[in-house]
């Protein structure tokens, strides 16, 4: 089984207690009730930058245009109980759009603080690459899930 293309999309501000970032309460399918980034699946004929335009329009209302992207790397989600699961997620930040965020079925969107993320309701790998991403970083992480599917039984980076 070959592993789901998938997008994210960070979007960074300066807040007035510091830099926050956009994250939101996932509603429905895959990591409902978890605090998650902005994005989905990438669809046939699709590239990454084109489906994570998508995704945040969909989600959140926010407009993206290409030349807000920055790449940030990426994460190769494994499930070795769930091989259906498995993800290979590209990474991008924004700083500039068009919008204001807006819930949607899908997700609650919610500013946090850079230095303080909802670690304990988001995916217990967030902590293992999503700091370098919001410090600026690029990552090229493998994040292999232990048996429960929730817990990290391995985090390797591959950068060259």
């Amino acid at each position: 089984m070959t592993a789901a293309d998938v997008t994210l999309c960070f979007l960074l501000r300066d807040g007035a207690d510091g830099p926050q970032v956009l994250l939101g309460l996932k509603q429905t399918g895959f990591g409902r009730g978890k605090i998650v980034g902005i994005g989905g699946h990438v669809e046939a004929g699709e590239t990454s930058v084109q489906a994570v335009i998508r995704e945040v329009l969909e989600e959140t209302g926010v407009v993206l245009q290409q030349g807000d992207l920055a790449d940030a790397g990426a994460v190769h989600f494994v499930f070795p109980a769930r091989p259906e699961w498995d993800m290979k997620t590209t990474l991008f930040t924004a700083r500039t759009w068009t919008g204001d965020p807006q819930p949607s079925d899908e997700i609650l969107p919610e500013w946090f603080r850079v230095d303080a993320l909802p670690v304990d309701r988001m995916w217990q790998d967030a902590d293992h690459w999503l700091p370098v991403v919001l410090e600026g970083g690029t990552v090229n992480v493998v994040v292999t899930m232990d048996a429960d599917n929730e817990s990290v039984a391995s985090s390797r980076s591959v950068l060259p």
